[in-house]
C-alpha cells in the first residue's frame, strides 16, 4: 500500500503531542512502550507520524501519555487534546 505525503501531514499533530508530553512527563520511548504495552519501535514510529500503525496501540500510548484524540469533521481531521485545555490541530 502506497502512502500519501498528505497522510504523514495528518498525522503531524498526533506525532508531535506525544513526543512532546513523552518529554514534558521525563519519560524515555522504551518507558512508555512498558508503560503501553507495545514495542519500543512502535513509540518511535507513532513520534515520526508513520501511517500504518494499529490504532489500539495508538490508543494505548496516548493513555499512558494521558492525551486523548477527537475527530471532528466540523472543525479539521484530527485533533490531539490533554484532556485540560491544549488542542493541537492540523493546519488546514
Amino acid at each position: 500500500m502506497q502512502t500519501n505525503m498528505d497522510d504523514q501531514n495528518i498525522l503531524a499533530p498526533l506525532a508531535h503531542a506525544v513526543r512532546s508530553r513523552r518529554r514534558a512527563l521525563n519519560l524515555t520511548q522504551a518507558q512508555v512502550s512498558d508503560l503501553a504495552g507495545v514495542g519500543p519501535v512502535f513509540v518511535h514510529h507513532l513520534e515520526t507520524g508513520k501511517p500504518t500503525l494499529q490504532f489500539q496501540k495508538i490508543l494505548d500510548v496516548l493513555a499512558v501519555l494521558g492525551l486523548g484524540l477527537a475527530v471532528d469533521a466540523s472543525r479539521t481531521p484530527l485533533r490531539v487534546t490533554d484532556g485540560l485545555s491544549a488542542t493541537l490541530e492540523r493546519d488546514a
